[in-house]
């Protein structure tokens, strides 16, 4: 039982270093594509509600700083 799980644990490294090891770039590709998209939709999104943003922002702060004095 021990040497079925050393030896799936094995694979799973060896599995996980061919993956990095990639050398076509596709995967680099793939995580850069998301990452932009995630940029992209956030500074679409702090443009829209920049003000709802700000207003929320202040009434927390009003709220924390009414706590705390």
């Amino acid at each position: 039982m021990i040497t079925t799980l050393k030896n799936k644990m094995r694979m799973a490294a060896v599995r996980g270093r061919n993956v990095l090891s990639n050398q076509s770039g596709d995967q680099m590709t793939g995580w850069l594509i998301v990452v932009l998209i995630v940029v992209v939709v956030g500074a679409v999104f702090m443009t829209l509600y920049q003000g709802s943003i700000t207003t929320i922002w202040n009434s927390i702060v009003t709220k924390i700083t009414g706590l705390l004095s």
